[in-house]
């Protein structure tokens, strides 16, 4: 029953298109070797950076690892395109804190989006 169960509702999932996903995207900061010494000095500038998208509910959710290895950002923004944009005018990205970063569309199950509560 219950792998019946499961079953269906992967069925479910893999019927939704991307018109009916939300526009979330996951962008993964991974940390340069020496961005702990410099994290401290531009953090200011990159929480400033983050703000406006926060004030407009754009910031799902933020915060470094806590294994020091980088951040994850999930952002609601309309397009791969927009994200890169905001990206690309990080200051960690800007001044080296983030070596490399990651950008991935993502789809929310859990909890539900709150459009989709009933």
């Amino acid at each position: 029953m219950l792998v019946r169960h499961a079953a269906v509702r992967v069925q479910a999932l893999s019927r939704i298109t991307t018109e009916e996903a939300p526009t979330l995207f996951v962008i993964i900061g991974h940390d340069a070797p020496d961005a702990k010494e410099k994290r401290p000095q531009h953090r200011p500038a990159h929480l400033q950076h983050l703000e406006p998208l926060s004030q407009a509910g754009r910031v799902v959710l933020a915060g470094p690892f806590t294994d020091g290895s980088g951040s994850l950002i999930i952002v609601d923004l309309p397009s791969r395109a927009a994200v890169w944009e905001v990206v690309a005018r990080d200051p960690y990205v800007v001044n080296g804190i983030f070596n490399r970063v990651e950008v991935k569309p993502f789809m929310q199950v859990f909890p539900p989006p709150a459009a989709a509560k009933p």
